[in-house]
């Protein structure tokens, strides 16, 4: 049997397409089915539907053999036990540090002044400040971001960006892009070694 995690919805909608491609279907909708594990077309090839945070996890522990997951949740994960196999290129996006229009971004950077960053991807932020040689004090969210700036809680943000109409709503600019990203295909170390020649077609077709 060969297990690959998904997330719900813009993952698993675009990959729908590739999966497909790879003579693969799935039997229900994830959106309107309560179950978490779907049958496919294929009986040897079942879908694990899993927040898009956990992919790496299951993957890793081997309750997946491939994953697909945001390159956001894959740098901010560290793993030994599993490979990052291809681009998909899908669900792109960027991750952008934001903030109000009325903030002087470039000055305190320019005067490595110390800043209050409210985010989910706390290694990433960290990291990518402190190549700039900028101290944060990092403030951890879930989830509606651009609310710590508006009620003066931090000075910065850092997030996903796609249209830009949710920063725009809220009296947000984006100031700079820390990376692009995309949809990766993972693998179990093990998996690849056991399964390598049940895998390998379905890889080499996803990567098309």
């Amino acid at each position: 049997m060969i297990t690959i995690a998904l997330s719900k919805g813009r993952i698993f909608k675009e990959t729908l397409p590739a999966l497909e491609a790879a003579n693969i279907s799935c039997n229900e909708d994830p959106e309107s089915s309560r179950k978490l594990i779907l049958k496919t077309n294929r009986p040897d090839v079942r879908l694990l539907i899993v927040r898009a945070s956990d992919v790496p996890t299951y993957v890793e522990c081997g309750g997946a053999d491939l994953g697909i997951a945001g390159k956001d949740v894959l740098d901010e994960f560290s793993s030994n036990n599993l490979f990052q196999l291809a681009d998909l290129k899908i669900a792109k996006c960027k991750m952008m540090v934001a903030g109000p229009k009325n903030f002087d971004y470039e000055k305190a950077i320019n005067q490595k002044e110390r800043l209050k960053v409210a985010t989910k991807y706390t290694k990433i932020s960290k990291d990518f400040f402190s190549k700039k040689g900028i101290h944060i004090d990092l403030i951890k969210l879930y989830g509606s971001m651009e609310l710590a700036p508006l009620v003066e809680m931090s000075d910065l943000i850092v997030d996903l960006v796609s249209s830009g109409k949710t920063l725009e709503a809220n009296n947000l600019v984006p100031y700079e892009k820390i990376s692009d990203i995309s949809s990766q295909l993972i693998v179990n170390k093990a998996s690849m070694r056991l399964k390598f020649k049940e895998l390998q077609p379905i890889i080499d077709q996803l990567k098309k």
